[in-house]
């Protein structure tokens, strides 16, 4: 009498860790999205951050600021970031235009704008 075998193939045991394989490659690349969306949203928070910080103290100034551009060094949770603004006439004389954008080495993370009246 021939006892009927017990146990796995190899062919089952081999498809078994490919489809582990694949799930587990899957993952890795769900949790390498994840971590870089938070990353990205962590320096955009940061660039946020800065060009508010920039764009109060040219409030403060009580002043309306002088027509040109400049660029300004921004350091947030130890990340350099620069701000550069962008300081544009409107048709009213009482007001001016303000861009603002925030990159990081080149490559820009966040753009603002807002209008600064005469005070």
């Amino acid at each position: 009498m021939i006892r009927p075998s017990r146990g796995f193939t190899l062919v089952e045991v081999l498809v078994a860790l490919a489809i582990t394989a694949i799930a587990l490659v899957a993952g890795l690349k769900a949790t390498a999205a994840l971590t870089s969306n938070s990353e990205r949203q962590g320096h955009a928070l940061l660039a946020q951050i800065c060009a508010e910080n920039q764009l109060v103290a040219l409030r403060l100034a009580r002043q309306l600021p002088g027509v040109g551009d400049s660029t300004i060094e921004c350091v947030q949770a130890n990340l350099a970031l620069q701000v550069q603004l962008s300081v544009r006439p409107t048709p009213n004389p009482n007001f001016r235009r303000i861009d603002t954008a925030v990159t990081d080495g080149g490559v820009q993370i966040l753009r603002l704008s807002t209008i600064i009246g005469r005070n």
